[in-house]
């Protein structure tokens, strides 16, 4: 499965628009992480606690975008989209949203 965010993909022609897809993963900070990350805010440096969590759903958001598009059909999806957003009570959930087209292309 090819995922990119451009529109096209250079050497190989879209022959099927199957519509447009979405993949989204929630992810749930634990308190031990919050505590930490915490106090890495207050003296300075990366999260990496918090990194590793975005790194997690963000592969889980693209696995769900390309088995649906699978579902449809597809050999790729174009023109990908990434969004992330705080959700739950105090923004303690970690959401993000993949979306994009599910095309079929030649095979060269």
């Amino acid at each position: 499965m090819i995922l990119t965010t451009t529109p096209t993909l250079e050497n190989k022609k879209i022959t099927r628009y199957l519509g447009v897809i979405t993949g989204e993963a929630i992810m749930g900070a634990n308190i031990v992480k919050d505590f930490f990350a915490g106090i890495r805010d207050i003296i300075g440096g990366r999260s990496e606690a918090y990194e590793n969590e975005l790194k997690k759903a963000r592969e889980l958001a693209l696995a769900e975008l390309a088995e649906n598009a699978r579902n449809l059909g597809a050999n790729a999806v174009v023109g990908i989209d990434l969004d992330y957003e705080t959700v739950g009570p105090n923004g303690s959930m970690l959401m993000v949203t993949a979306s994009g087209t599910a095309v079929f292309v030649e095979e060269n």
